[in-house]
């Protein structure tokens, strides 16, 4: 029953994707950006990381498309509030984990689509990775976009305009990006930085992704980085749930 409802959820939200071709696309503009006119100059320089300098930032674009996407998902949410979706949802018999999990789980989707076109991008620009190492890498975006939705969409529950929602979000994501390393490794950052970054999940998830990239598997920071992953979704997933079942959504 659970994975019916889930199915019947995902395909709304998924069929209203496939409507806007835009809305697919546009998500990867910036990480595309970065890659076209910041990824030049890193060639040749010393990253403080082993792998080429394609196997260094790839993976902080990949997991940076899912932090700025995923986290700004509850705008949908706040938008269903406000013209009355979720109240005639609310009165189905529909599982209340169904309605948060079909929800995030097309957005892992749609960012993992967009994760495989920027990795086309970056290997027509000189990215070198095992087919592996990229596959494990959608799976950490996959992971990284269903957490973030989750904890939007119970945020998004919780305000009721787009100008409460918005400011916070941007105050959480735009640090979460800096103190990860996704642009550079934390390895080039003084000690104190290195520390304070380590508080911050993302940074596993991108070190093991850079170990991935370069065809290492059975390392350390893969190991935190699924840990990570796989605690931070289940985590995200439990709260967002209860959220979602306490305000009746």
């Amino acid at each position: 029953m659970l994975l019916h409802d889930i199915a019947l959820v995902f395909g709304r939200y998924a069929r209203q994707t496939l409507r806007s071709r835009f809305q697919m696309l546009f998500g990867i503009l910036m990480p595309l950006l970065y890659l076209l006119f910041f990824g030049p100059l890193l060639t040749d320089l010393p990253l403080g990381s082993h792998g080429s300098s394609w196997q260094v930032l790839v993976p902080g674009l990949l997991l940076q498309l899912g932090l700025f996407g995923a986290a700004f998902s509850g705008f949908a949410v706040i938008i269903e509030k406000q013209t009355g979706v979720l109240e005639r949802m609310r009165v189905t018999p529909v599982s209340r984990l169904a309605l948060l999990l079909g929800r995030v789980l097309r957005d892992a989707l749609l960012f993992v689509f967009q994760s495989v076109l920027l990795v086309l991008a970056a290997m027509a620009m000189g990215l070198r990775a095992p087919l592996a190492g990229v596959l494990i890498g959608f799976a950490f975006v996959g992971l990284l976009s269903m957490s973030l939705a989750a904890l939007s969409c119970a945020f998004a529950m919780t305000v009721q305009t787009p100008v409460e929602f918005g400011p916070v979000i941007n105050s959480i994501a735009m640090p979460s990006m800096l103190l990860s390393g996704l642009m550079l490794p934390m390895a080039l950052a003084p000690g104190w930085l290195d520390v304070l970054s380590r508080f911050m999940p993302v940074r596993y998830l991108v070190d093991a992704m850079r170990d991935a990239y370069v065809g290492e598997y059975a390392t350390s920071s893969m190991l935190y980085g699924v840990i990570v992953a796989l605690c931070f979704a289940t985590l995200a997933v439990t709260v967002g749930t209860r959220v979602f079942r306490k305000a009746g959504a």
